[in-house]
């Protein structure tokens, strides 16, 4: 997730302080990780240092001033361009199960042990997702399918693979 375009569409609907942003960013994208406000404020300073944002106002209070951000054309265009341009999709031709399973193999390790464990994790998530999606709103709901979409095309390479087992051994082992 690109978190500077997501600040910055979010700021399309009108000027915010940081802390709104975050309140916003955590409760529509950050259930399970929300922004630190640090994290919030460096953004924000780098859009405003690319002129992607400008400081709509300030206003002084008990604490530090707070600063209220508002878009720019030229961060309207970022933003609508971001959105415009596809996700390069994520093949994971890298997975670090696949790395696991191979080096249980050349370790003598008990690779169908590791693949069974794995499979009860996924299996466990699943099941804590699907309970989040049944008590959940629809962008919960939408969330939570894409993640239970990639653990179930998880449990299938496990189960493919742990069919393979003894092929896959060999051939590492030669």
């Amino acid at each position: 997730m690109s978190i500077p375009h997501t600040l910055l569409a979010l700021l399309e609907s009108g000027p915010r302080h940081g802390y709104d942003l975050k309140k916003t960013f955590d409760e529509r994208f950050g259930h399970d990780k929300p922004l630190h406000y640090g994290q919030v404020y460096s953004t924000m300073s780098r859009l405003l240092k690319n002129g992607l944002v400008e400081v709509d106002g300030v206003e002084a209070g008990g604490g530090p001033e707070r600063k209220r951000y508002a878009i720019t054309d030229a961060g309207v265009t970022d933003v609508k361009t971001w959105l415009a341009t596809p996700e390069k999709p994520e093949p994971y031709l890298t997975s670090t199960l696949y790395t696991k399973v191979v080096l249980a193999l050349l370790t003598g390790r008990d690779a169908a042990d590791l693949l069974d464990t794995q499979r009860a994790e996924h299996l466990r998530l699943m099941r804590v997702l699907t309970e989040r999606k049944r008590k959940g709103d629809l962008a919960d709901q939408l969330i939570c399918d894409h993640a239970l979409f990639h653990l179930e095309a998880d449990l299938r390479w496990l189960e493919l693979t742990a069919a393979r087992l003894d092929k896959l051994g060999k051939a590492v082992g030669a």
